[in-house]
């Protein structure tokens, strides 16, 4: 086909300088109109890769995410809303896409729309037309990007919470990494806030405007970190590009893994199968909850990676060492829960607070936030009572107001309707974000995309 050559410009667009300029990937099957897009952009200080095919641009797109694309509709092999669909995933595109074509109908705009396009351009391009909206995309993609890293830090932190000594050195110890660029390696028990820790050390660093990418079991951890081999997706580390990486678990990952990840980070460049090696810049923040010094001695951890990592420990502690803090996070989780999960404002006794202080706490802060937020959908009345919080440490159902409506059903039957229940809670909350629901119910996306269609559950009107 033969496309439409780019109108000349009257002007350029006002803000040419940008602090960090996005590197975009444009598909024309128009040598001409590629040339010239490219040096349009590389004129605006954007880096820009070309593609003369949905073959090339899939290969570019696998070498390197863009942060943006513009895609020509109409191509010899594959058409761009063919590439599109590839591009979209759960509904929801990598990267935003500007669709240009010389041939465009209305049905065509709002098809490319509804698949996720950012935008529809018609050939001729102006080049302030252009400008405008390529600016325009790359904001509209940071602010997503922000929204997320918001709604992520606006999330209970209750590892945070308390006066005891114990959490004052701890925020202390936070905010002074916070204001490095090391590596970290944050420990503790499960339940204890590791993740919630490192997320807060991004928030809190000058990577914070940039990716945040969490990885962790029960997922192939070699696959997450460094994409799928032979030209599968990219993994963690490209993804984290510029920004940080939460790698949960490190332990888990095996002595090659552990070799090939010291050594991409020190070098700051990741070789994969069949292709040049991609410029890497990403901070590591690993969690664990193994004794890592013994996984050393016992040679299933590298000693190099590990005081790499060691540098700059991060320790949180159980909660069991400072239940003074109970109350407050007691009161810190039920005042979140009732402006956040709509929950019924209950106050906790002395004796209540008393009986959850003197728990021994095996989860830590996860075990006591799920005992909060239990005490507050099955308690009736307007406190709870050192009974009913007994009552709910010790697992056993409460008694004022009678069993609840679950119990009198079979046991498959009341677990069915508490997880349709949980879920449906979860995907309105989070917008019927069915990653954002993964991660915060701990559920292997996959696993949970059956779960959800077994109990007939769908997440897509929940997004409107």
């Amino acid at each position: 086909m033969t496309a439409a050559p780019l109108e000349q410009p009257g002007g350029r667009a006002a803000d040419a300088a940008r602090a960090q300029p996005g590197y975009i990937l444009v598909v024309d099957d128009e040598p001409d109109i590629r040339r010239l897009v490219q040096e349009i952009l590389e004129d605006e200080h954007y880096q820009v890769a070309t593609a003369e095919n949905a073959a090339a641009a899939r290969a570019a797109f696998q070498q390197r995410r863009p942060d943006l694309i513009l895609l020509d509709i109409w191509m010899p092999d594959t058409d761009g809303i063919t590439l599109l669909k590839e591009w979209s995933r759960d509904g929801m595109l990598e990267a935003p896409v500007v669709m240009m074509s010389g041939h465009g109908t209305v049905e065509t705009a709002v098809e490319a729309t509804r698949l996720g396009a950012y935008d529809f351009i018609e050939k001729p391009v102006s080049m302030g037309k252009l400008l405008v909206t390529v600016e325009r995309a790359l904001e509209n993609a940071h602010l997503k990007r922000e929204n997320l890293h918001l709604r992520r830090a606006a999330e209970p932190a209750g590892f945070l919470i308390g006066k005891s000594p114990a959490m004052q050195q701890l925020r202390d110890h936070i905010e002074r990494i916070a204001r490095t660029d090391t590596w970290v390696l944050i420990s503790g028990e499960p339940g204890s806030g590791r993740s919630a820790a490192a997320r807060h050390l991004h928030h809190r660093s000058a990577r914070r405007h940039r990716p945040c990418v969490e990885i962790g079991p029960p997922q192939d951890l070699t696959a997450q970190l460094f994409g799928a081999e032979p030209g599968g997706d990219p993994g963690g580390l490209e993804q984290a590009h510029g920004g940080t990486l939460i790698l949960n678990e490190i332990g888990a990952l095996d002595l090659a893994a552990q070799a090939r990840l010291l050594k991409t980070l020190e070098e700051k460049r990741l070789a994969r199968a069949g292709r040049a090696p991609v410029e890497l810049d990403a901070r590591l923040i690993a969690t664990t909850g193994q004794d890592l010094q013994r996984a050393c001695a016992d040679g299933r951890f590298r000693e190099d990676l590990f005081y790499r990592l060691n540098v700059v420990p991060l320790r949180i502690p159980p909660l069991r060492e400072h239940r003074e803090d109970v109350p407050a996070l007691t009161n810190f989780y039920r005042d979140w829960m009732v402006d956040n999960e709509q929950l019924p404002y209950r106050r906790f006794t002395t004796g209540a607070l008393n009986a959850l202080r003197n728990h021994s706490w095996p989860g830590n802060t996860r075990e006591l936030r799920n005992a909060v937020q239990r005490l507050l959908i099955l308690n009736p009345g307007e406190e709870i009572t050192e009974v009913e919080a007994e009552q709910a440490l010790s697992g056993r159902p409460p008694v004022a107001g009678g069993l609840d409506p679950l119990f009198d059903k079979p046991l498959r039957e009341a677990r069915d309707q508490f997880e349709r229940a949980y879920l449906e809670h979860h995907l309105a909350r989070t917008g019927g974000n069915v990653a954002e629901v993964a991660r915060l119910s701990e559920i292997e996306r996959t696993h949970l995309y059956r779960k959800l269609k077994q109990l007939g559950v769908n997440p897509k009107p929940l997004k409107e």
